[in-house]
Order: C-alpha cells, then sequence, then structure tokens
C-alpha cells in the first residue's frame, strides 16, 4: 500500500512570542514493514537534523525573532508493507523496561496484568490483554488530559489511544517485556483519511510486535510509525516551548490519498 501524506500544524499565538523552540519528530524512516518514497518537512526557517536517543530522527527549530504563528508541514510518500507482522532491531529492548512518570504501574495495573496474562508472556496473552484493556477503558475523547497518567486512566476506565498506550505499557513492563510508545498515522479502514495516532510495541521472540489498543489491531497493516520512546513525551510528533505569546491556538490539518489516486488528481 503506497500512501501519500500531508500534515500541517499552525500554533498561533495571542500576542508576540520573543523566542520559541520545537522539537520535530515528523521523519518516518525505512523499515522491514515501511519504505519511505521521498518525505520532505515546510518550516520557517531551517532546522538542526540529528538523532535522539531512541534513533528517531529529531528536528530541532528555534525562532529566535518575534513571531505569533508558526507554520509546520510534512509531506511525501511512504509504502507500507502490510503483510509484515514484526519489526527487528539492532539496539537492546532492556532500556523499554524502564517506567515512566506516565506509565508507572500501580497495584492495580500491576494486578490486572497478572490476573490476564497469568504465567504467560507471548504474543497470545499480550493479545489477550489488548482486548481485555479495551473493555475496561473504552475510547472516550475528553475524558483524559495529555499529562494524565497511565494509572490515573486505567483508574477512571476511559482515555484516548495516548492513555490506551501507556496503560499497555505499564502492564507489559510489569511482567518483565520491554514495551515502547510508538507514535504515528493510521490510514482508517474503508477511508482515504489519516490520522495522528499512537500504538505500542512489545519485545517477543527478538523482534518487535505491535499492539493498537485503540482499534484493537495486532498486526500494524495501516500504521505508520514515526518516532519510538518511553513515552508520549519521548515520540510525540511536535513539541515545544516559547517565551511570551499568551494563549495558544493549534489548528491541524492533515490528509492521505492511495499514491495512485494523488497522481489521477495532478493529471
Amino acid at each position: 500500500m503506497k500512501l501519500a501524506i500531508h500534515h500541517g500544524t499552525t500554533y498561533r499565538y495571542a500576542d508576540q512570542v520573543r523566542a520559541s523552540i520545537q522539537y520535530l519528530r515528523l521523519t518516518p524512516q525505512d523499515s522491514p514493514r515501511q519504505r519511505v518514497l521521498d518525505w520532505a518537512l515546510e518550516l520557517p526557517q531551517s532546522a538542526h537534523a540529528q538523532r535522539d536517543g531512541h534513533g528517531n530522527i529529531l528536528h530541532v527549530l528555534t525562532l529566535d525573532e518575534p513571531h505569533q504563528a508558526i507554520v509546520i508541514k510534512a509531506h511525501g510518500h511512504v509504502e507500507i508493507d502490510e503483510s509484515c507482522e514484526s519489526e527487528s532491531d539492532p539496539g537492546s529492548p532492556l532500556p523499554y523496561l524502564c517506567s515512566t512518570a506516565l506509565t508507572a504501574a500501580d497495584a492495580a495495573l500491576r494486578t490486572f496484568a497478572r490476573s490476564v496474562c497469568g504465567k504467560s508472556r507471548d504474543r497470545a496473552a499480550l493479545i489477550g490483554l489488548m482486548e481485555r484493556l479495551y473493555q475496561h477503558m473504552p475510547f472516550t475523547p475528553g475524558a483524559t488530559r495529555v499529562e494524565t497518567t497511565a494509572a490515573q486512566a486505567f483508574a477512571l476506565g476511559a482515555g484516548v489511544c495516548q492513555d490506551h498506550t501507556h496503560v499497555f505499557l505499564a502492564c507489559v513492563r510489569s511482567l518483565g517485556i520491554p514495551a515502547r510508545y510508538v507514535s504515528g498515522y493510521l490510514c482508517a479502514a474503508g477511508s482515504d483519511q489519516l490520522v495522528s495516532h499512537a500504538w505500542a510495541e512489545a519485545w517477543l521472540e527478538g523482534a518487535w510486535y505491535s499492539f493498537d489498543v485503540t482499534n484493537q489491531l495486532a498486526r500494524p497493516e495501516r500504521h505508520l510509525k514515526l518516532a519510538v520512546g518511553l513515552d508520549y513525551l519521548d515520540a510525540c510528533p511536535v513539541r515545544g516551548m516559547c517565551r511570551g505569546g499568551g494563549q495558544e491556538q493549534m489548528h491541524a490539518q492533515l490528509q492521505v490519498v492511495p499514491q495512485q489516486q494523488e497522481q489521477a488528481q495532478e493529471q
């Protein structure tokens, strides 16, 4: 499946921003499951490109001049191998046993994970955990905030993809299995719509396997990966800070069409 992606994000501020810095993880990489045909960022000015501690491509955009808006665009074409179920990685999975403030497992999460998985630590057990987790906390927009922790979302019994992923990570790590947060795009089934999304990967039998709690998918056939990390803060596509500016408004546009359809529209 070849996808044409167009992603734009605009930040507007009530007052003038004196200076700002944005950390952008908006560039996908080649892997056994996805092949980047072409990709480009359009930014207010050039950004410094580097690798972060998780191997993601990170662009650091620094704006020293006063401004009241920031426009960030990413676009390109990526081919997805829908039959690929797992991905290898030369790096050690052991760092992904670590918990963070957002993914720490409390007694309730540890008990839940053990009650569902018992002594099993295989893919079937984690698929069962994914299913039971969604039954406990269905997708509920507006129920949580960016800073909501896994323990808080689980106790609330509701959340969005970020919360589902954090809770799954907390449970899986409590079982002694390395697991990491993934940010990227999901091509919605039966449509040409692409949405920003988050899911988890767990290290099993020498490879990373995907678990999308929100959509109850254990094979990433419609997922385009941007970045990985211990939690949302490590892998979110755009994260920044500014001096001044007052109230911020963010507007995002995200669209995908099959590459053949895009070519037909251009003719």
